[in-house]
């Protein structure tokens, strides 16, 4: 396992001076981590995102709609889960969120973050039984890109893709709507194929007796 120092991040802040925020934001470290999620603006608007790096005290977004900065975002990220913060600036592709977090939070995201950083640079798998449910209800009716419909059982769902226990054999990249929530076949495994969703589910959706 190798270590991430996120010493910076644990020390006491105060609010930011907005002159000076985005130079005080890059002095802490970040790791770059690439995982999917959705926020939801102050308006209660909700859009899928991706991470592109992450510390205990900020994480920055691609993303298609930028709020305002200052604006307050609440964040639902795959292997993390809720988070929220500000809008402290906003970049090219997306934003940047400064988190707000006791220190056990924090102390909880270095872990999370350390883990995700380690899993990125050795080429770990991704961690199955995290953030993925069971469904209560797994039977599920599978569309097949050409009209081909086909009855299939759910496994485990996270908010990015889902385990799909059925017979079928597909190419890689087959278009598959699992339910009414269209995707793709990404991997095999024994007894069926994960398919992951074109965009992630929101935070609203994804419980055990979700319908997909």
């Amino acid at each position: 396992m190798i270590a991430v120092d996120f010493t910076a991040e644990m020390e006491p802040r105060v609010a930011p001076d907005p002159a000076r925020g985005a130079t005080d934001e890059r002095r802490h470290q970040r790791v770059r981590v690439a995982v999917l999620g959705r926020y939801m603006l102050a308006d209660r608007r909700e859009y899928p995102c991706q991470t592109v790096d992450m510390s205990p005290g900020g994480v920055r977004l691609s993303c298609a709609v930028r709020g305002e900065v200052g604006e307050r975002v609440v964040l639902y990220l795959e292997h993390i889960g809720r988070i929220e913060g500000r809008i402290a600036r906003h970049c090219a592709d997306g934003f940047a969120v400064q988190l707000n977090a006791t220190p056990r939070k924090r102390d909880k995201l270095a872990s999370q973050l350390t883990w995700l950083a380690n899993r990125e640079m050795l080429g770990l798998p991704e961690g199955r039984s995290h953030e993925r449910l069971v469904p209560t209800q797994p039977a599920v009716v599978l569309r097949i890109d050409g009209g081909k419909e086909v009855q299939a059982r759910l496994i485990d769902i996270s908010m990015s893709g889902v385990a799909i226990a059925c017979p079928l054999a597909l190419p890689l990249g087959t278009p598959v709507t699992v339910g009414s929530t269209p995707g793709r076949l990404v991997r095999y495994f024994e007894g069926g194929f994960g398919v992951q969703f074109l965009l992630p589910l929101s935070a609203d959706r994804f419980h055990a007796g979700m319908t997909l």
